[in-house]
């Protein structure tokens, strides 16, 4: 198994989740070992889509580097995970990666578009010898070893239009593109003054996010369990920044992207996997 990266650069324009401002974003190829890295027009400092570069893992991942950010990197990388791209060079011309439709169906159709080349140099698994476990109580994420990577996800949530959500799989890349990536980002009616005062969800409409009022879903589901779905697409994304593929069982209840990075940063430290310096090449990780 090789690496991956696309045949030519691609761009798209949208607006952002939480800023509300417009964005450009261009993907190109990169070479072997590089991983996926993001710049900021105006900054000349690389953010690597590493663990040692999340500066915010609340309601969105951000990463960032000497006070530059990108925002809402999630649907982006989970995209680039489930088509098995390893390497590309990302300029994004704003603060945030468009929010697009609220999911990773976009980008994959944008990846997709850019074709996809096989590259030199092997991809390198990172298998889970031992359970490792973040988080307590009603809310905790943890992966065992498997033989495979799997997924086991419940989502609790007193909203009638939610309950008690439960899915399990060992995401394929067909069904990655049927059945996570189309699944969008959720929120709540009445939180949405509170978000916005907090300079979040300015961008929110009901065409990038699927909207849940006192009663009900606001504009529709695309699968019934469209939120547990969607929570597996974040996750997905999250673990990308590890930087390969992984071989273990992810078992989750109620986490989000705040849990999904404590465990990457576990698995980090518990796998002895080297900590890559922002701007640098994905060899560190390539052992």
């Amino acid at each position: 198994m090789y690496q991956k990266t696309i045949r030519q650069p691609v761009s798209v324009s949208g607006i952002g989740l939480h800023s509300g401002k417009t964005v450009d974003l261009r993907i190109a190829p990169a070479p072997p070992n590089f991983g996926i890295v993001f710049h900021v027009v105006g900054h000349s400092e690389p953010i690597p889509a590493a663990p040692e570069s999340v500066v915010d893992s609340h309601y969105a991942t951000t990463v960032g580097r000497n006070g530059t950010r990108v925002q809402t990197v999630e649907h982006l990388m989970a995209a680039a995970s489930g088509l098995g791209i390893d390497n590309l060079n990302i300029t994004v011309d704003g603060t945030e990666i468009p929010a697009a439709d609220g999911s990773a169906k976009p980008f994959v159709t944008l990846l997709t578009a850019a074709g996809r080349t096989s590259q030199s140099a092997p991809r390198r698994r990172i298998v889970i010898p031992h359970p490792i476990h973040v988080g307590g109580g009603g809310r905790w994420i943890q992966i065992v070893p498997s033989d495979a990577f799997r997924i086991s996800y419940t989502l609790d949530h007193e909203h009638p239009a939610i309950g008690t959500l439960a899915l399990s799989c060992v995401p394929s890349e067909r069904m990655f593109i049927e059945d996570f990536a189309p699944a969008r980002t959720y929120g709540f009616l009445k939180d949405l003054g509170r978000l916005r005062r907090n300079g979040l969800a300015r961008g929110g409409s009901l065409e990038n996010a699927v909207v849940l009022g006192q009663r009900g879903v606001l504009n529709g589901l695309r699968y019934r369990d469209e939120f547990v779905r969607h929570k597996i697409l974040d996750l997905i994304g999250d673990l990308a920044l590890l930087g390969r593929p992984i071989v273990g069982h992810v078992i989750a209840r109620n986490a989000g992207h705040d849990l999904n990075y404590q465990l990457v940063l576990e698995i980090q430290r518990a796998l002895g996997l080297e900590r890559r310096p922002a701007g640098a090449p994905a060899l560190a990780l390539a052992h």
